[in-house]
C-alpha cells in the first residue's frame, strides 16, 4: 500500500522519511511533541525524548493547555510517556532508512513531522462506547551538508576576482555593441 506523505518538497537524494500508522497515542500529546522537535537535530531529539521518558524534562504544551500545572523553566507541560516512546521509536526507523539510502545520520534535521488523526476503533467489552485514540505520525529528515566558513582574505579574493570579471564582461559587451552599430 502506498501512502501520500503531506510534505510535497520531497528530494530523494538527501531526504528519508517513515510513517507510523494507527499508533496507539494520544493525538492532542502526539501533536505537542511534533510542534517541538519540529527543525532540530535528530541527535538531539533522541535524547531529549529520552530526557521526557525518564520524567527529566517536560515538553511545553503550547496549544493544548488547558487546567495543565506549570513545569519548571516553561509553562504548561507534561511528560508524554507512551507518545514519545512511538515517535521516540519512529525516528529510529527514519534514521535507518537514511543510513540504508547512503546519508550521514549525524547531519539529519527534521524538517517535516506532522501527527494526524487516524480511523476511529472501538473499544471492546465494557467500555464499548468509547473510541479508542489512534494517530498517524509522518517524519521527513533532510541531510544538512556543514560549509566550511571562509577566511577575510579568501573573501577579498572571491570578489576581486568576481570584480574583474563583471570588467571583462563588460569590456566583451562594448565591443559586441560596437561591431553591432558598424
Amino acid at each position: 500500500m502506498r501512502y501520500n506523505y503531506s510534505a510535497k518538497d520531497y528530494n530523494k537524494e538527501n531526504m528519508a522519511r517513515a510513517i507510523g500508522i494507527s499508533l496507539d497515542i494520544s493525538f492532542k500529546q502526539s501533536i505537542e511533541i511534533c510542534n517541538f522537535i519540529r527543525n532540530k537535530n535528530v541527535n538531539h531529539v533522541k535524547e531529549v525524548l529520552n530526557k521526557v521518558i525518564s520524567r527529566e524534562l517536560a515538553i511545553p504544551f503550547r496549544r493544548f493547555n488547558m487546567n495543565i500545572g506549570h513545569k519548571k523553566n516553561i509553562a504548561a507541560g507534561r511528560y508524554p510517556k507512551k507518545a514519545s516512546i512511538e515517535i521516540l521509536n519512529l525516528i529510529n526507523h527514519v534514521e535507518a532508512n537514511a543510513q540504508f539510502k547512503g546519508l550521514n545520520t549525524a547531519n539529519l534535521v527534521i524538517t517535516h513531522i506532522n501527527a494526524n488523526k487516524s480511523s476511529k476503533v472501538m473499544h471492546f467489552g465494557r467500555k464499548r462506547s468509547r473510541e479508542a485514540k489512534k494517530t498517524n505520525v509522518e517524519i521527513v529528515v533532510l541531510e544538512k551538508t556543514i560549509a566550511k566558513k571562509s577566511s577575510k582574505k579568501e573573501r577579498k579574493e572571491v570578489k576581486s576576482e568576481n570584480k574583474k570579471e563583471k570588467i571583462q564582461e563588460v569590456k566583451v559587451d562594448k565591443k559586441i555593441e560596437n561591431k553591432a552599430k558598424e
